[in-house]
């Protein structure tokens, strides 16, 4: 049944049991508004009530063959029934009631608008790894998105194409193209990037993670140089390895790629591993390596205990035969 024209008579439907309830239908558009003051359970029962008479005396046992002839059924419904019968409770007939009531009705506050118009929307929750899944594939999201959003709206439009956005503001935030197989994960490259910081002050975070600060300054210039359009993407791998290795280990790395003039941020990784490889080598991290304690201390004079040794010309008499 068309919302925009059974709707505005609905609330013909509000008597003294509805004292806190008032329902607004803007003229521009299809849907109306419950406003309902005093959250409780009464009050959203007396809505299910409303929509429950219309659903049960209504639209049961009626054929829907257009529109137009929906609406006029339905007004023809509220005129016979809805609006004119003596309501079981109050015992007063509801378009009687709403030549009072009406005036009591208080409009809105400031206009409703809503923001996004999707007439079918999937609600997704956003993973840590700032992904979402639908129909078994993933789809990356903008970096930080996992912080900030716990669920996301999705809709798949006629050409293919997943559009992500946040229900409460319409605001679009990722765009994807809907691939053939499953379990693939669509990715935009732009979503790996940490776009809350400049250029230059991501630079300046890269280099306070080194105690040579000024010959890392030169050698991500170097970089920069070699790579203008995906410096921020060589930072990002270089700000990796300052996390996950020590001090010395990063300088040996620096003066190695400074030597070899190897100026990106996959051979930086990549030295960065030979260094760590030729210390467990050549044993430079035993200071590191803590002596192992018995798990039983009482019995540490076991450790100490050493067996029995034979002479080696015991074992030769016996297989030659000569004892």
């Amino acid at each position: 049944m068309g919302k925009r024209h059974f709707l505005k008579m609905t609330r013909l439907l509000m008597n003294q049991k509805y004292q806190n309830l008032r329902l607004f239908v803007p003229r521009t558009r299809r849907y109306a508004y419950f406003l309902y003051f005093g959250l409780t359970p009464e009050s959203k029962g007396r809505i299910e009530n409303v929509v429950g008479f219309v659903k049960k005396n209504f639209a049961k046992h009626r054929v829907f063959h257009n529109i137009d002839s929906w609406n006029e059924q339905g007004w023809e419904w509220l005129n016979r029934t809805g609006n004119s019968k003596i309501h079981n409770t109050t015992k007063k007939r509801p378009v009687e009631v709403f030549t009072l009531e009406k005036q009591h009705l208080k409009p809105v506050s400031k206009n409703i608008d809503i923001k996004n118009n999707y007439e079918t929307s999937i609600s997704r929750s956003v993973h840590k790894d700032n992904t979402i899944r639908y129909l078994s594939n993933r789809y990356s999201l903008p970096l930080g998105t996992y912080n900030k959003y716990e669920k996301v709206s999705v809709k798949e439009t006629e050409d293919r194409e997943l559009i992500i956005y946040i229900p409460e503001t319409g605001e679009i935030i990722a765009k994807h193209k809907v691939p053939e197989g499953k379990g693939v994960l669509v990715k935009d490259r732009n979503h790996s990037r940490d776009r809350s910081k400049g250029i230059d002050a991501f630079i300046n975070t890269v280099i306070q993670q080194f105690e040579d600060k000024e010959q890392a300054y030169d050698y991500i210039q170097l970089v920069r140089e070699k790579y203008p359009r995906y410096i921020r993407d060589q930072l990002q791998i270089i700000i990796r390895e300052t996390k996950e290795n020590d001090p010395q280990i990063l300088s040996a790395a620096l003066n190695e790629c400074m030597k070899r003039k190897l100026f990106s941020a996959t051979d930086f990784s990549d030295i960065v591993a030979y260094v760590k490889r030729q210390r467990q080598k050549h044993g430079t991290d035993k200071e590191n390596v803590k002596p192992i304690e018995p798990l039983n201390k009482l019995s540490s004079w076991i450790m100490e205990t050493e067996a029995h040794k034979r002479r080696i010309d015991s074992y030769t008499i016996i297989l030659e035969g000569e004892f």
